[in-house]
């Protein structure tokens, strides 16, 4: 649930963090040691109730606009990924509750994909019997275990879960409580109220989207693109850490990508150690896996271990309003601007760095404040890059003299001009 973008800090940070010196930081690895990249992984979960039988989608069915669309998906699938496909409500055809509560199989493995077998095993599906979202989420997230690569779940559905217990979007919780990295995205295929905040909630708790289609090319569109988008992921699954309510004590940070979880309006500390020529670098973001109100924000800071404000990040905005983050960078030559930066060494002088991550959330009525709201913390310590020299022109006297010839040279010039065009005009 929470930024890509930042996952070239893993491996920088991986090599970074062998020449920290101090107690070992949470997350510090050999240096021989490189993460070893999964092929993305990603499960289709289909609801395959009676109500796909509904015939309001470019005049044809449900079911049918649907498999159309995993036809596409698969002929376009990129080869390294491995693709599962789950259905829910696709066999039992009675009507005992109970027994149809439980009717959800995987019909193609999370694997390498035969794409002839997963369109055939598609195209035999018809429309049968009751929705157990919150069952098929679960498992499909055992489906594609466990590792070191991000998986994705994509549901596509027309319909509230008509089974809970398991409540869908409490499993969505559940599974982002685990502290693995699964997303679910989800796809609508029905304008109901209803039905949409049940799958903005699902996608929400997990970091995930949702899109409602309404016509064969956006399904087709966004099934698509929410595949591509599985091979853009981390290397390493985000430790899991838990930040303290104080610097004293809090985690110490070697470089790399951390989850944690926050309450409302909550302060959580971490530590990270910085040597004299290296620059620290970090970003968090939060995501709103639940309702809140509309004005909040997200602080990051690094201070001294005395308290001291070192710097406060900026809003880092993506145009996401699922996700909140901001960021920072400093040094210790921010400290004293007049001498260059010394190169890192072994040796060096070091400063722990504490952050502190702080939110201005304020639940709205019957949210549930626990679990915390997901928090991606991402660290890297590289060596310090000030910016280029030039003319010291912030230093009283000489900016004053700066100004005043500037003036003296602007007047002459201004008063030439002038007498040789007056001279010109009078003898013309």
């Amino acid at each position: 649930m929470i930024n890509k973008r930042r996952s070239t800090a893993v491996l920088v940070g991986l090599l970074a963090a062998a020449a920290l010196i101090g107690p070992s930081p949470a997350g510090a690895d050999d240096e021989t040691t490189e993460p070893v990249a999964e092929p993305p992984k990603v499960e289709l979960v289909l609801d395959v109730s009676g109500s796909m039988r509904a015939r309001d989608i470019d005049g044809r069915s449900r079911i049918s606009v649907a498999q159309q669309a995993f036809n596409e998906v698969v002929d376009a699938l990129p080869d390294e990924t491995q693709l599962g496909i789950r259905v829910l409500g696709a066999t039992y055809r009675g009507k005992d509750k109970k027994q149809g509560c439980l009717d959800t199989q995987q019909i193609v493995p999370v694997g390498p994909v035969d794409r002839t077998q997963a369109k055939a095993a598609v195209a035999g599906l018809r429309p049968t019997g009751f929705t157990p979202v919150g069952l098929a989420l679960r498992s499909a997230a055992q489906d594609l275990g466990t590792g070191s690569t991000t998986r994705r779940i994509v549901l596509i559905t027309d319909g509230e879960d008509t089974c809970a217990p398991p409540d869908p979007c409490e499993v969505a919780r559940e599974l982002a409580a685990q502290g693995t990295r699964l997303v679910v995205d989800t796809l609508g295929l029905a304008p109901d109220e209803k039905v949409r905040k049940q799958l903005l909630c699902i996608a929400g708790a997990t970091g995930g989207t949702y899109t409602a289609a309404q016509s064969a090319d956006e399904l087709t569109g966004r099934i698509k693109q929410l595949v591509d988008r599985a091979r853009d992921t981390y290397t390493a699954t985000p430790a899991v850490v838990g930040g303290g309510a104080a610097c004293e004590g809090a985690p110490l940070l070697a470089p790399g990508v951390y989850s944690d979880r926050e309450a409302f309006s909550e302060h959580r500390w971490y530590r990270v150690p910085v040597r004299a020529g290296q620059e620290l670098r970090a970003s968090v973001s939060v995501a709103l896996d639940r309702p809140v109100n509309p004005d909040y924000g997200v602080l990051l800071r690094a201070t001294a271990p005395d308290g001291r404000e070192l710097v406060r990040g900026v809003d880092a905005g993506s145009g996401r309003t699922d996700v909140v983050s901001a960021g920072l960078r400093w040094s210790a030559a921010d400290e004293d601007e007049d001498g260059p930066s010394p190169e890192p060494s072994a040796g060096a002088e070091q400063t722990t760095v504490c952050l502190v991550v702080s939110n201005s959330f304020a639940a709205k009525p019957g949210t549930r404040a626990r679990p915390g709201m997901p928090v991606e913390l991402t660290v890297d310590v590289v060596p310090a890059s000030p910016a280029p020299d030039g003319p010291d022109l912030g230093r009283g006297w000489v900016l004053l003299l700066l100004l005043t010839l500037a003036g003296l040279l602007t007047g002459l010039v201004a008063g030439l001009l002038t007498r040789w065009w007056v001279h010109t005009w009078r003898v013309n």
